[in-house]
């Protein structure tokens, strides 16, 4: 386990780049012992650190929840991070400026309306919990480099989980509905980028059901004695693939019978 000491260091770094744009070389390179376990305090001393600075927790992100994305990250498990008020966006301009190298992800948000605990949660709990889920684009964005500056290779899911699990942005939009009046594997989504099909997927592909990744979530944070609370917003993962935005890109999600919006990086 890393040290008290160099975990803060490392959030420090996190901090420093997400502030002046420029990022970081690998965590996992430079310490090669570095677990999962360390990359979760990392991102909680960084959260943390936002927190003495004025931010406020929204909400909760799940990550790595296809398959596909499972696989080429070498893990069988999501990861997940935390969602601050400063990482919400309405459907229209984003300041492309805020972002060091955005990717655009499809997923859909869990707006809970009562508290999610426990170690032993089903899909029945999760709506049993959601006041009602909506479409959402989540933008992530890589304070630790994806590539290695001098080896070329790939970051290892340690880095990502302290990076936040590469959490940056959330665009809320479309059609709220109650989670009982859909049945939500079958929504589907449609990403157009500057009028191009970029990304279409459906909702199944966040493990068969994206209620299963919330429940997880809720579960992880149980040994840490938290739960997920009333009213926070809830990433369930995405079911697309991500998509590499720049200043100047105009997207369009089409969600179907959950509405459609619009949003450009300016």
């Amino acid at each position: 386990m890393f040290s008290p000491e160099l975990i803060a260091r490392l959030a420090a770094e996190l901090d420093h780049s997400e502030k002046t744009r420029v990022q970081v070389e690998h965590f996992s390179k430079r310490y090669p012992g570095m677990s999962i376990e360390d990359g979760y305090a990392i991102s909680r001393a960084w959260v943390q650190m936002k927190i003495a600075g004025g931010r406020v927790v929204r909400g909760h992100k799940i990550g790595l929840t296809s398959r596909a994305m499972q696989i080429s990250s070498q893990i069988d498990s999501p990861d997940y991070g935390t969602l601050l008020d400063d990482m919400f966006f309405e459907p229209g301009d984003i300041p492309a400026s805020r972002f060091i190298a955005p990717r655009v992800e499809v997923e859909l948000a869990f707006i809970l309306k009562k508290k999610l605990e426990g170690t032993h949660l089903t899909v029945d709990d999760v709506l049993d919990a959601t006041d009602c889920v909506q479409p959402a684009i989540e933008i992530i964005d890589a304070r630790i480099e994806q590539f290695d500056r001098h080896s070329k290779t790939m970051r290892k899911v340690q880095d990502t989980i302290s990076d936040n699990a590469a959490n940056a942005g959330i665009v809320l939009g479309g059609r709220k509905v109650a989670p009982r009046d859909i049945d939500l594997p079958w929504v589907g989504a449609i990403l157009r980028q500057n009028g191009v099909v970029e990304e279409t997927g459906l909702a199944a592909g966040v493990q068969g059901h994206p209620a299963i990744g919330v429940a997880w979530l809720a579960m992880k944070l149980a040994p840490w004695g938290e739960c997920l609370q009333a009213g926070e917003v809830v990433l369930a993962g995405s079911f697309t693939r991500p998509v590499t935005a720049k200043a100047g890109d105009r997207f369009d999600a089409d969600y179907g019978p959950l509405g459609r919006f619009e949003f450009n990086f300016t």
